[in-house]
């Protein structure tokens, strides 16, 4: 067996894509509910390196939060949700959005079994104690689940936002 070829940077740069991605485009990455600003960052970057959008509410905490998070130093695709979240999504949905949801219902799939997203789609993510609150349930398409062998109950909001945009992506 060889030994595997690290590639360089510029080859990685000419294989990624070679321009920004249109906004709101095809995913959007929605914490709507954020507990931690910590994980916004984190969330922010993930964003970037698979072509989504980032939507936020507008909260005092959540500018500098992205600032400190933004380890890429150049400006990153947010937007900004002003007013009540189920307004934002119910007009998300009107205007052909799939929303998805990462929760546990019963109606979950397992992370495995999501499709690649083949129209304009929003994850949601929720609170990280409390989860998506029943008003934000009621707009989602589809819930998935991130199956755990561990002992906790969830990830938290950067982690679980990561997997399934990835998988939303078809990069996993």
């Amino acid at each position: 067996m060889t030994a595997a070829r690290v590639r360089t940077r510029p080859e990685l740069r000419t294989q990624r894509r070679q321009r920004s991605h249109g906004c709101w485009n095809h995913l959007i990455a929605a914490p709507l509910w954020p507990k931690h600003g910590v994980n916004l960052g984190t969330l922010l970057r993930t964003c970037d390196a698979v072509g989504a959008c980032l939507a936020v509410p507008r909260r005092p905490w959540v500018p500098e939060a992205l600032d400190r998070g933004n380890t890429l130093r150049h400006r990153q695709c947010v937007h900004w949700v002003d007013g009540r979240v189920d307004r934002w999504l119910t007009r998300q949905r009107e205007g052909g959005s799939a929303v998805v949801g990462v929760e546990l219902t019963d109606e979950s799939i397992r992370l495995a079994d999501l499709p690649v997203a083949r129209k304009r789609t929003v994850m949601v993510l929720g609170h990280e104690s409390t989860g998506i609150p029943p008003e934000g349930l009621e707009l989602l398409d589809m819930a998935v689940e991130i199956p755990m062998v561990g002992t906790g109950h969830s990830l938290n909001v950067a982690v679980a936002g990561s997997l399934v945009l990835y998988k939303l992506a078809g990069l996993c």
